[in-house]
């Protein structure tokens, strides 16, 4: 999932974007409304960390014009303000949550896992996006940087077995039971090696790494990591 944060305070944002990054998700920063506003216009988001007090405008401005645009996505407020009319102007907009400064990274980082969770079922979990990677498993249809891609029908369910359990070591007896639930069909480890080995051919291109072998163990998706 492809996240943007808006946060003037440089070290504050580079920890932001550093951690949400480590948590495998896709993440843009800025540290003006300005930049923010022409990122949003490039690219859609899941989810937009954003700080109320910005140098050239406020966030309140910010998420009522990006809500305008693509209401579906979600907003976390971060800010110094704890007063109660700020917080209920933040919710009247749409905000999802809204966080105080200062906070535990540690915390931030469940928020945003809740949240981002939250929206997958809301949505059917039957797709995934990043930004770089979108994946249609009801229609079995893939586009890498905008472009088409073809997986097998092993694939696709290898896939969806990842991408529903990110951050998770998942052994290979794990994914060989959940295969062969999926198909009914016996799936040998030979299948299983050659099939993660097709799957990282066609998307870890550009330095980006999706699917990390924890040896010794099985796997684990990390979402586009760069190497």
């Amino acid at each position: 999932m492809r996240l943007l944060v808006v946060e003037d305070d440089r070290l504050l944002n580079n920890t932001l974007c550093y951690n949400l990054s480590a948590a495998g998700y896709t993440v843009d920063a800025a540290v003006t409304r300005a930049a923010a506003v022409r990122l949003s216009e490039a690219q859609d988001y899941d989810l937009v960390v954003l700080d109320v007090n910005l140098p050239d405008g406020n966030g309140f401005d910010f998420c009522k014009q990006i809500k305008e645009r693509r209401p579906d996505t979600a907003i976390i407020f971060l800010t110094a303000n704890d007063m109660e009319s700020d917080m209920l102007k933040g919710f009247e907009l749409g905000a999802d949550d809204y966080v105080t400064k200062p906070f535990p990274i540690s915390v931030f980082r469940k928020k945003v896992s809740a949240l981002l969770g939250r929206i997958q079922k809301q949505t059917g979990g039957d797709c995934y996006t990043d930004g770089t990677l979108s994946v249609n498993f009801s229609e079995m249809t893939a586009f890498f940087e905008g472009k088409p891609i073809a997986f097998t029908p092993l694939e696709y369910r290898l896939l969806k077995v990842l991408v529903r359990n990110p951050q998770i070591v998942l052994t290979r007896q794990t994914l060989l039971e959940k295969l062969w639930d999926a198909d009914e069909n016996f799936v040998d480890e030979h299948a299983l090696t050659v099939a993660i080995s097709r799957i990282r051919g066609k998307i870890e291109a550009g330095g980006l790494q999706y699917i990390k072998t924890v040896y010794g163990m099985g796997y684990m998706w990390i979402g586009g990591l760069k190497k």
